[in-house]
């Protein structure tokens, strides 16, 4: 699904029409809703700033917007691809069933996606016995990692930053 299509999905999801969102990120109000569609309709894409400003009018994870391609079946078979080639992902067969599962050979891959994916699959028991809503459900994963309380997240300082403090501190470095 492209980006447009989701940030669609979203605006539907919380009731917003393009007007009342394409103002909310800062589009004249006269041409809101024609700014908003064109996005919607992938005649223009959204830059980073536009999708993280989008992303937290419509409460979830800008990665919750910007996902693969997987609107057809055919688009769908290639981000599956891209996830072997990158992630380990295999295709295999458990008791008759086509499954997907993680290639252990990559064990820092595999710990990660593990970890992440036991997460998921704890909030969707959650939700199957009823202990927690459909809403909660789709709110942790559309505001993902956020609310995962499975793992520590930590937020890690840009290259920039993280240059112009080892600068501040070449001198006292040198005299250890």
């Amino acid at each position: 699904m492209a980006i447009g299509e989701r940030i669609h999905f979203f605006r539907l999801l919380r009731g917003m029409t393009q007007k009342y969102l394409g103002a909310a990120v800062g589009f004249p109000e006269k041409s809101a809703d024609v700014r908003l569609a064109q996005y919607e309709t992938g005649t223009r894409s959204p830059k980073a700033d536009l999708t993280s400003a989008l992303a937290q009018i419509l409460d979830v994870s800008p990665q919750a917007l910007d996902v693969p391609d997987i609107d057809s079946n055919i688009g769908l078979m290639h981000t599956l691809f891209t996830l072997e080639d990158l992630r380990g992902l295999k295709i295999t067969e458990v008791d008759g069933e086509v499954c997907l599962k993680l290639d252990k050979s990559d064990s820092k891959t595999y710990d990660e996606m593990s970890q992440m994916l036991s997460a998921w699959l704890e909030q969707a028991k959650k939700l199957e016995v009823g202990e927690i809503t459909k809403e909660e459900y789709d709110q942790w994963r559309y505001r993902y990692p956020e609310f995962d309380t499975t793992q520590i997240w930590a937020k890690v300082p840009s290259q920039e930053l993280s240059d112009a403090m080892m600068d501040a501190f070449k001198d006292k470095l040198k005299g250890m």
